[in-house]
Protein backbone atom coordinates (compact mmCIF):
# COMPACT_ATOMS: atom_id res chain seq x y z
CA UNK A 1 0.00 0.00 0.00
CA UNK A 2 1.06 3.27 -0.79
CA UNK A 3 1.77 5.52 2.30
CA UNK A 4 0.66 9.88 1.92
CA UNK A 5 1.44 11.94 5.35
CA UNK A 6 -0.66 15.23 6.31
CA UNK A 7 0.98 17.46 8.78
CA UNK A 8 -0.79 18.25 11.88
CA UNK A 9 -2.58 22.08 11.74
CA UNK A 10 0.40 23.40 13.84
CA UNK A 11 4.08 22.88 12.92
CA UNK A 12 6.10 20.39 14.61
CA UNK A 13 9.54 21.32 15.34
CA UNK A 14 12.47 20.65 12.98
CA UNK A 15 9.07 19.76 10.46
CA UNK A 16 11.01 20.82 7.46
CA UNK A 17 13.90 18.13 8.59
CA UNK A 18 11.02 15.49 9.65
CA UNK A 19 8.75 15.91 6.33
CA UNK A 20 12.45 15.15 4.09
CA UNK A 21 13.43 11.94 6.68
CA UNK A 22 9.77 10.65 5.53
CA UNK A 23 10.10 10.85 2.29
CA UNK A 24 13.64 9.41 1.96
CA UNK A 25 11.93 6.48 4.17
CA UNK A 26 9.68 5.59 1.77
CA UNK A 27 6.43 7.78 2.41
CA UNK A 28 4.41 8.50 -1.56
CA UNK A 29 3.90 12.56 -0.11
CA UNK A 30 3.09 15.06 2.59
CA UNK A 31 0.85 17.09 2.68
CA UNK A 32 1.42 20.71 4.29
CA UNK A 33 -1.72 21.38 6.37
CA UNK A 34 -1.66 24.65 8.43
CA UNK A 35 -4.63 26.37 7.77
CA UNK A 36 -4.04 29.14 10.37
CA UNK A 37 -0.84 29.88 9.06
CA UNK A 38 0.73 32.92 6.59
CA UNK A 39 1.68 32.28 3.19
CA UNK A 40 4.86 33.48 4.67
CA UNK A 41 5.31 31.07 7.39
CA UNK A 42 4.77 28.32 5.20
CA UNK A 43 6.91 29.42 2.39
CA UNK A 44 9.33 29.41 5.07
CA UNK A 45 8.87 25.65 5.85
CA UNK A 46 9.24 24.96 2.41
CA UNK A 47 12.28 26.84 1.85
CA UNK A 48 13.65 24.74 4.59
CA UNK A 49 13.07 21.68 2.55
CA UNK A 50 15.85 20.37 -0.45
CA UNK A 51 14.59 21.51 -3.45
CA UNK A 52 14.05 18.05 -5.27
CA UNK A 53 11.44 16.79 -2.69
CA UNK A 54 8.84 19.96 -3.31
CA UNK A 55 7.18 17.95 -6.25
CA UNK A 56 6.65 15.05 -3.49
CA UNK A 57 4.67 17.88 -1.33
CA UNK A 58 1.28 19.38 -1.65
CA UNK A 59 -0.46 22.20 -0.01
CA UNK A 60 -3.55 22.28 1.56
CA UNK A 61 -3.68 25.67 2.19
CA UNK A 62 -1.97 28.63 0.42
CA UNK A 63 -2.34 27.46 -2.90
CA UNK A 64 -0.17 30.24 -5.10
CA UNK A 65 2.40 29.21 -3.29
CA UNK A 66 2.24 25.71 -5.09
CA UNK A 67 3.69 27.81 -8.64
CA UNK A 68 6.55 28.76 -6.91
CA UNK A 69 7.85 25.82 -5.19
CA UNK A 70 6.56 23.06 -7.85
CA UNK A 71 4.56 21.68 -4.90
CA UNK A 72 0.69 19.79 -5.88
CA UNK A 73 -2.43 21.17 -4.31
CA UNK A 74 -5.09 19.78 -2.04
CA UNK A 75 -8.20 21.12 -2.23
CA UNK A 76 -11.40 21.20 0.57
CA UNK A 77 -13.67 23.19 1.70
CA UNK A 78 -11.34 26.08 2.51
CA UNK A 79 -9.88 25.97 -0.59
CA UNK A 80 -11.87 24.34 -3.58
CA UNK A 81 -10.66 24.85 -6.38
CA UNK A 82 -7.00 25.47 -7.86
CA UNK A 83 -5.24 28.61 -9.14
CA UNK A 84 -5.91 29.55 -12.83
CA UNK A 85 -2.19 28.72 -14.14
CA UNK A 86 -2.11 25.35 -12.13
CA UNK A 87 -0.79 22.46 -14.24
CA UNK A 88 1.04 20.31 -10.94
CA UNK A 89 -0.84 17.13 -9.17
CA UNK A 90 -4.05 17.87 -7.68
CA UNK A 91 -6.27 15.59 -4.74
CA UNK A 92 -9.10 16.35 -2.95
CA UNK A 93 -10.83 15.65 0.49
CA UNK A 94 -14.36 13.71 0.44
CA UNK A 95 -16.32 12.37 2.96
CA UNK A 96 -18.79 10.25 0.93
CA UNK A 97 -18.35 7.94 -2.05
CA UNK A 98 -20.52 10.44 -4.16
CA UNK A 99 -17.99 12.54 -3.49
CA UNK A 100 -15.38 10.86 -4.42
CA UNK A 101 -16.99 9.95 -7.87
CA UNK A 102 -17.47 13.93 -8.92
CA UNK A 103 -13.73 14.72 -7.58
CA UNK A 104 -12.53 11.57 -9.60
CA UNK A 105 -12.54 13.85 -13.31
CA UNK A 106 -10.73 16.94 -11.99
CA UNK A 107 -8.19 15.65 -9.50
CA UNK A 108 -5.04 12.68 -9.37
CA UNK A 109 -6.00 10.88 -6.42
CA UNK A 110 -8.80 11.40 -3.71
CA UNK A 111 -9.01 10.94 0.32
CA UNK A 112 -12.41 9.22 1.74
CA UNK A 113 -12.96 9.76 5.59
CA UNK A 114 -13.30 8.78 8.27
CA UNK A 115 -12.76 4.98 7.41
CA UNK A 116 -12.25 4.71 10.89
CA UNK A 117 -12.38 6.69 14.17
CA UNK A 118 -10.33 9.69 13.90
CA UNK A 119 -6.72 9.74 16.03
CA UNK A 120 -6.45 13.87 15.95
CA UNK A 121 -10.03 14.70 15.62
CA UNK A 122 -12.06 14.38 18.48
CA UNK A 123 -15.60 13.15 17.80
CA UNK A 124 -14.71 12.15 14.04
CA UNK A 125 -15.88 8.61 13.77
CA UNK A 126 -15.99 6.49 10.66
CA UNK A 127 -19.39 6.55 8.66
CA UNK A 128 -18.08 3.64 6.19
CA UNK A 129 -19.02 -0.28 6.82
CA UNK A 130 -16.39 -2.39 5.35
CA UNK A 131 -18.72 -3.54 2.86
CA UNK A 132 -19.85 -0.61 1.66
CA UNK A 133 -16.14 0.22 0.82
CA UNK A 134 -15.83 -2.99 -0.64
CA UNK A 135 -18.75 -2.87 -2.63
CA UNK A 136 -17.63 1.06 -3.79
CA UNK A 137 -14.07 -0.31 -5.10
CA UNK A 138 -15.59 -3.65 -6.92
CA UNK A 139 -18.38 -1.38 -8.67
CA UNK A 140 -15.76 1.37 -10.05
CA UNK A 141 -16.91 4.02 -7.75
CA UNK A 142 -13.87 3.82 -5.97
CA UNK A 143 -10.23 3.72 -7.43
CA UNK A 144 -6.77 2.14 -6.72
CA UNK A 145 -6.15 6.46 -6.75
CA UNK A 146 -8.61 6.75 -3.63
CA UNK A 147 -6.81 6.64 -0.19
CA UNK A 148 -8.22 5.96 2.93
CA UNK A 149 -7.82 8.69 5.81
CA UNK A 150 -9.45 8.53 9.03
CA UNK A 151 -7.82 6.84 12.13
CA UNK A 152 -5.25 4.95 10.32
CA UNK A 153 -2.82 3.65 12.59
CA UNK A 154 -0.38 0.60 12.27
CA UNK A 155 -3.32 -1.77 14.01
CA UNK A 156 -6.06 -0.82 11.55
CA UNK A 157 -4.50 -0.75 8.34
CA UNK A 158 -4.82 -4.48 7.90
CA UNK A 159 -8.25 -4.29 8.38
CA UNK A 160 -8.13 -2.27 4.91
CA UNK A 161 -6.69 -4.92 2.37
CA UNK A 162 -9.64 -6.79 1.44
CA UNK A 163 -11.73 -3.45 0.98
CA UNK A 164 -9.64 -2.56 -2.32
CA UNK A 165 -7.63 0.42 -0.85
CA UNK A 166 -4.06 0.75 -2.48
CA UNK A 167 -3.21 3.56 -0.02
CA UNK A 168 -3.70 5.64 3.10
CA UNK A 169 -3.42 8.80 4.45
CA UNK A 170 -2.20 9.06 7.76
CA UNK A 171 -2.00 12.17 10.29
CA UNK A 172 -1.98 11.34 13.83
CA UNK A 173 -0.90 7.46 13.70
CA UNK A 174 2.56 9.48 11.76
CA UNK A 175 3.58 12.06 14.02
CA UNK A 176 3.16 11.15 17.39
CA UNK A 177 4.98 13.20 20.16
CA UNK A 178 8.46 13.28 20.31
CA UNK A 179 11.05 14.41 18.56
CA UNK A 180 12.26 12.86 14.76
CA UNK A 181 13.44 9.82 15.99
CA UNK A 182 10.54 9.21 17.36
CA UNK A 183 8.50 10.05 13.88
CA UNK A 184 11.02 7.96 12.06
CA UNK A 185 9.57 4.97 14.21
CA UNK A 186 6.15 6.03 13.58
CA UNK A 187 6.74 6.36 9.92
CA UNK A 188 9.02 2.85 9.97
CA UNK A 189 6.03 1.11 11.84
CA UNK A 190 3.56 2.31 9.28
CA UNK A 191 5.54 1.67 6.05
CA UNK A 192 5.90 -2.30 7.63
CA UNK A 193 2.44 -2.59 7.71
CA UNK A 194 1.40 -1.18 4.78
CA UNK A 195 4.05 -3.55 2.82
CA UNK A 196 3.06 -6.50 4.92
Amino acid sequence: MRLIVITPETPVRAEAEAIMTMLDLGVERVHLRHPRLSAETIAGIIGRIDRHYRGRLSLNDCHPLALRYGCGIHLNSRNPSTPEDFKGIVSRSCHSIAEVVAAAPITDYRFISPVFDSISKQGYTTIFTPDELRGAFDDGRLDSDTFALGGVSADTIGRLRDTGFSGVAALGAAWGSGGIENITQHIKRLLQCCNS
